[in-house]
């Protein structure tokens, strides 16, 4: 079948192979080629991909194995999806650590790519609350593997490259309810966006940041929240729509950009203080299914890069600078910072300093061209991209970013292969 992820760049042949029974797989993960695990395919360059390979689709390993109320410890198979996960504990009190922008993604692709979320400077990155994996490799061979185990720092973030995870043990954290307490407020300037999210730190859990990258400044709007211990009945689920069709040109472009985030930012500019259910804060574009058909048939690069604090500001400006000169944009802007705590997994992508998040449609030698350009930015930080967001960083560009990358090779099982391992790694 043919395969995609999330950014449509691109349907290629795959053999999918579902594995439903995680006691029994070792079989199915014996191929004559190297397969990878497969989960939602929300990544969106080609870490998720294996081109003319197999795929091992894990979404139906998606069974609750045990929840100790009391502890806030939950066992549960890879394949279940961080929004199941949050509708059963939620209402008990307990909530994942951290989430990522979807919660449409599986508890073991949050793992393989290390996910962070809007609460860095608190509570890290994914990994830093996963207690116990249980890894299969392809050759039969069935690990637990824990905290200080070399393997484990190996699995966390590493891209599905060490095995198939089939059982995850997770630390959730007490929660007083769903609800959240929100304060957004607008800021001219990039010097203006560091004084709030430094000044947020100390008292406030989750802070992030829409920018407006088309106006070139670096206005945008902060965000910042804690959970809310208030007795509020949950709402009814929202009405989800779906983008039902692929248009022939993208929807997101130079003509649209500009007076989108325009009125979004005129709309948002006057400081407010809400209070907002988890779903709408954490996950916005969850109630749009399918909303990256709108980007076209050729669809979009999305481009997540860290810069150290020290580069970081003269580092975001200088990409905005070339975006705006490059008449290119983004509405999907993100701009947010990492605290100092230091990643468990030996590909992490999280690291002290500053994370900008874009995405661009793709217009071919065009769109290649400016991103180049922003890694030469990234380069001179000696700052990172994120794989799971990557479909074309340079080899050097990768090898540069993440020094740990020798230490991960001798962990790799040989029967695991991506696009994107044969593209950064070799093989």
């Amino acid at each position: 079948m043919k395969v995609h992820s999330w950014g449509r760049l691109g349907d290629v042949d795959h053999q999918m192979i579902p594995l439903s029974d995680r006691h029994r797989i070792a079989p199915q993960l014996r191929c004559e080629a190297a397969g990878l695990a497969f989960g939602m395919g929300r990544s969106y360059g080609d870490v998720c991909l294996n081109p003319g390979g197999v795929l091992w689709n894990t979404t139906t390993l998606d069974r609750f194995i045990r929840f100790d109320e009391t502890t806030g410890q939950l066992q549960c198979e890879a394949g279940l999806l961080l929004r199941d996960v949050q509708r059963l504990i939620i209402p008990r009190g307990w909530m994942l650590p951290v989430v990522p922008g979807t919660q449409l993604a599986t508890v073991g692709g949050a793992v393989a790519n290390d996910v962070h979320g809007k609460n860095h400077h608190v509570a890290g990155s994914f990994g830093d609350h996963v207690i116990e994996i249980v890894l299969m490799r392809t050759d039969g061979g069935r690990s637990v593997l824990h905290p200080g185990h070399a393997r484990f720092a190996a699995t966390i973030g590493g891209l599905g490259l060490t095995g198939v995870m089939t059982e995850l043990t997770l630390q959730l954290k007490r929660i007083q309810g769903p609800w959240l307490h929100v304060e957004t407020q607008a800021y001219q300037n990039l010097a203006t966006f560091f004084d709030l999210a430094d000044a947020a730190e100390a008292d406030w859990e989750h802070t992030v940041s829409w920018i407006d990258c088309v106006a070139g400044s670096g206005r945008g709007i902060f965000m910042r929240a804690n959970h809310a211990d208030v007795q509020k009945t949950a709402p009814k689920p929202s009405r989800q729509w779906r983008m039902s069709f692929v248009p022939p040109v993208s929807l997101v472009n130079t003509l649209t950009l500009k007076p989108v985030n325009q009125l979004y930012y005129q709309l948002k500019k006057k400081q407010s203080t809400a209070l907002q259910y988890y779903e709408d804060f954490f996950h916005p574009l969850d109630h749009l299914l399918e909303w990256n058909r709108m980007y076209g048939p050729r669809g979009f690069f999305q481009y997540q890069c860290v810069l150290p604090r020290a580069q970081g500001r003269e580092g975001v400006q200088a990409m905005l600078t070339h975006i705006s000169r490059a008449g290119e944009g983004s509405f999907l802007a993100v701009l947010k910072t990492f605290g100092e705590r230091p990643s468990v997994g030996m590909l992490s992508f999280a690291q002290p300093g500053v994370t900008l998040a874009l995405d661009f449609i793709n217009q071919g030698e065009r769109t290649r061209k400016l991103l180049a350009s922003l890694d030469d930015i990234v380069r001179d930080a000696r700052g990172r991209l994120y794989p799971a967001k990557d479909a074309r960083m340079p080899r050097e560009l990768f090898e540069a970013g993440y020094p740990r990358l020798q230490e991960f090779l001798s962990h790799r099982d040989p029967g695991i292969s991506s696009a994107m391992s044969r593209r950064l790694m070799g093989s």
